[in-house]
């Protein structure tokens, strides 16, 4: 197909801007809103409401795949479009202004199989998917927050708690249904379209075309703890320093993130999930404490079910303002010290450390698009945020990015999406880019599915 003289070479498009929403609401069987319907203002607002001034032109509540086909033939070199499900994209990608946003979250269906597979629609949450699984007692690694969207978590990799004993969630990866550019609608697998499959895992979401349901391979639900450590401000450079060997020489049956917390004289906790019962996993816990040097001043250790666990993690509903980025560290960092000194004098602004390594190590770096298998961990920073404040602190979260990158520690995680992250693209995608590239041209030659941070931009 050759590319539409409507699209520049930067990847910017000229759109007609003259798309039948009365004939698109006429095709569904979902909904279609518009400004000034009556549940338009809560339809097409994201988790962060440091977005809510990003406004489509209509949310389709898709209801099927034959609905997300109709929306994207309609909007397609018209309006921008994107697809959102939990509508975590951390800058509001999912809400095109003027443009389409496809609502997927009433194709949520969650259905386990006899054989473990499990048939999930693109538009359900975490807390919907660990339900399910946990009634049928077989587990599926993903993320922690409950309101995030499977399909987000799973198209950028999906970092989670259970990860280095069973990998990331695109690792369960079985098939994929797709409505692409041009209407079509495909499976992607091992054995149909492995190149759009390759891609679908870890390539990030709004790429390649809209998944409307998913396939994963889960395993049975094990018997699990979840821990807590307290430690004392002033501490994070010793229990940093301890914390990294503890975690590079633990059993995969152990996960655990580090999390700082900005201010005058921060502070930290390490929380963490274990493969086994609490008998096992306090041991351990002994042995971070005495590689740490320093007592916590809190320490919670619970056994829990597959679901209780994934309840442990999952943090509040409601909406939060927020500014974040990411960093990759290949390895330990080498200095503590200057890692802890970026969040002096940064209230309201955490750095959270999550380990990689077990499972997530044993697949090659470019057996899928996923392309941190070897490295150490993930650095979340996250940071409160007001509408009124969001500059300043975006202004703060960049200056931490930029301290990390001058201690070696560059790279990100596609699902903590920054538009000022410096060479985002090789920073997500790693050698990878250049294939994803290839495919996001093969699958949406004309670029329907173009935002600012496509892979086609990058």
């Amino acid at each position: 197909m050759a590319r539409d003289p409507r699209f520049h070479a930067s990847g910017a498009t000229a759109l007609r801007n003259n798309v039948d929403w009365d004939g698109l609401r006429r095709r569904m069987r979902g909904v279609l809103l518009r400004p000034g319907d009556a549940g338009f203002d809560s339809a097409r607002k994201l988790f962060n409401p440091l977005n809510d001034d990003r406004v489509p032109a209509a949310v389709a509540q898709c209801v099927s795949a034959a609905d997300v086909r109709e929306a994207v033939l309609a909007a397609a070199h018209r309006v921008p479009l994107a697809a959102r499900s939990g509508g975590h994209s951390y800058v509001g990608y999912s809400a095109p202004p003027g443009g389409l946003a496809l609502d997927l979250r009433r194709m949520s269906s969650v259905e386990v199989r006899p054989d473990g597979t499990a048939t999930i629609g693109a538009g359900a949450t975490l807390e919907g998917v660990y339900t399910a699984l946990g009634q049928a007692n077989r587990c599926l690694p993903g993320g922690s927050c409950f309101t995030v969207g499977i399909a987000g978590v799973a198209l950028g990799g999906g970092i989670g708690v259970l990860q280095r004993k069973f990998g990331l969630t695109c690792d369960h990866l079985v098939s994929a249904e797709v409505v692409i550019a041009d209407g079509r609608t495909l499976t992607a697998s091992a054995t149909q379209h492995p190149d759009l499959f390759w891609a679908l895992r870890g390539g990030g979401g709004g790429n390649f075309g809209v998944v409307t349901q998913f396939t994963f391979a889960t395993d049975p639900a094990p018997a699990l703890t979840v821990f807590l450590l307290s430690f004392p401000a002033g501490s994070v450079k010793k229990v940093l320093a301890g914390w990294q060997p503890w975690i590079t020489a633990a059993p995969r049956a152990m996960w655990a993130n580090l999390n700082v917390a900005g201010g005058t004289t921060p502070s930290c906790k390490v929380a963490g999930c274990f493969v086994g019962p609490s008998s096992a996993c306090n041991p351990l816990l002994n042995d971070l404490v005495s590689r740490a040097g320093v007592p916590p001043t809190q320490r919670k250790v619970k056994d829990h079910d597959y679901f209780q666990a994934m309840r442990f993690f999952s943090g509040s509903p409601d909406r939060q303002s927020f500014v974040a980025s990411s960093r990759i560290l290949s390895s330990p960092t080498a200095n503590p010290g200057g890692v802890v000194a970026l969040l002096q004098g940064r209230p309201g602004m955490a750095l959270i450390l999550d380990a990689l390594g077990g499972a997530v190590a044993d697949v090659d770096v470019r057996q899928t698009a996923f392309p941190h298998r070897k490295a150490f961990a993930t650095a979340q920073i996250y940071a409160s945020a007001t509408a009124t404040s969001e500059t300043a602190v975006t202004r703060s979260v960049g200056q931490v990015v930029a301290g990390l990158a001058d201690l070696g520690i560059r790279d990100g995680y596609v699902n903590y999406i920054d538009p000022a992250l410096p060479d985002w693209g090789t920073a997500y995608y790693g050698p990878n880019l250049a294939r994803l590239r290839s495919v996001a041209h093969d699958y949406d030659p004309d670029q329907v599915f173009d935002f600012p941070q496509a892979v086609t931009r990058a």
